[in-house]
């Protein structure tokens, strides 16, 4: 390190010893103003100053070629002064660095964290892999605008649905929440979530869970007439089921314990007398820990598709999905007169506006609600006129 009076010409003419990374020429009218002589030709100027906690620190001022000597240490100046008064003058610079791309946001947080509490986090991995990566994923989080936003919502609705644009606005919040750089405003806010106009509700009639019961009795799958009833009478996931253990139930206090679920916590199952029956007519398979399992492999199944599928299309019921069976149980909860909120604790939501569209009202049930109508208007029925003739016509005056 040398402290001389720099000049231009000296800056122009110095050069960096051969076998030296650098060279750093330290100039003896502005402290802490030096040039960085590399052996490329390359030279720039630097402040070197020591910040609040002591430490050495140095701020790239420029490259000789495009700032003068002059300019350098008049901007050196103004630095130190920043300085004095304790600004951090590296900390835009600081923060641009600690900034996320959208591609590292999802890879190194938003998906160790999802892995840890989602079932369902593949889901997510793949809609953030097909969709928001090819789109965002090379931005910093702080260049992502919501033009960026509305541009992608509209280009990708025309041939997708919307869950994609949903998770991107989780995926902003969750980064807001952990105060991450870049990410101190979601771009997404103030633009409303798009619903999913073709969000299928299908509910089972009484008849239509009669047919259907016979079907799944007739099936060449042995396990389908239980385990199809166990989903309409307890409303839990198809993999709920599927993955049942004898262990998880205690018949005793009737209750049935799901170990994990879709959003990877436990839930206890409270089990009516028809699901009751259902694990009494259950057979068991020897040495097999799982209440439906294959009787072939004596494992879940992967799939009852199949089977299901020819049941359903058997009785005139192909659009009736399997997990249909648990809106019908929903929905015949609420036409029985029991609450949201019992509703959403049956079916393990954590929100209730989950459960709300769940909740089905068959048109009976309505026409019973509109009926009490009248019973609420009383006597005042019995001066209304019935028809329009009855109203006597009165004239305006003036």
């Amino acid at each position: 390190m040398a402290i001389i009076n720099l000049t231009p010409q000296i800056i122009q003419s110095a050069t960096c010893p051969e076998g030296k990374a650098k060279l750093d020429l330290f100039d003896l009218q502005c402290r802490g103003l030096m040039v960085e002589i590399r052996p490329t030709g390359r030279k720039t100027f630097y402040l070197r100053y020591q910040d609040e906690r002591k430490k050495q620190r140095q701020h790239r001022i420029g490259d000789s070629r495009d700032i003068s000597l002059a300019k350098a240490r008049e901007e050196a100046k103004k630095l130190r002064a920043r300085i004095t008064v304790g600004e951090d003058i590296n900390a835009k610079k600081h923060r641009l660095r600690q900034i996320p791309t959208v591609a590292q946001l999802i890879h190194e947080r938003y998906l160790p964290f999802a892995r840890t509490y989602k079932r369902s986090w593949t889901t997510d991995e793949g809609l953030l892999r097909n969709h928001v990566i090819p789109r965002f994923g090379d931005r910093y989080l702080d260049q992502v605008k919501k033009a960026d936003i509305i541009d992608f919502i509209s280009a990708h609705l025309l041939t997708h649905k919307p869950g994609s644009v949903i998770l991107l606005r989780y995926l902003f919040n969750c980064a807001k929440r952990w105060e991450i750089p870049g990410a101190e405003r979601n771009p997404t806010e103030g633009i409303p979530l798009l619903a999913e106009e073709n969000k299928k509700e299908r509910y089972l009639a009484g008849d239509e869970a009669r047919r259907l019961y016979d079907a799944v009795c007739r099936s060449e799958n042995t396990m389908l007439k239980f385990i199809v009833p166990m989903l309409i009478l307890t409303g839990c996931r198809k993999r709920e089921v599927l993955d049942a253990k004898w262990e998880d139930f205690d018949f005793e206090r009737r209750l049935w314990r799901i170990p994990t679920t879709k959003l990877g916590k436990p839930r206890h199952v409270p089990l009516s007398d028809g699901a009751l029956s259902i694990l009494t007519n259950t057979p068991r398979v020897k040495e097999c820990p799982w209440v439906f399992a294959n009787p072939k492999t004596k494992k879940p199944f992967v799939s009852i598709f199949s089977p299901w599928d020819t049941a359903r299309r058997k009785v005139g019921l192909a659009d009736v999905r399997l997990h249909d069976l648990r809106h019908s149980f929903a929905s015949l909860l609420i036409n029985s007169g029991r609450s949201l909120y019992e509703v959403q604790k049956l079916l393990g939501h954590t929100q209730q506006k989950t459960t709300a569209r769940y909740a089905h009202l068959s048109p009976e049930t309505l026409l019973d609600a509109s009926n009490a109508a009248k019973g609420a208007v009383g006597s005042v029925m019995g001066v209304m006129p019935s028809n329009v003739v009855d109203v006597p016509l009165v004239l305006a005056q003036g």
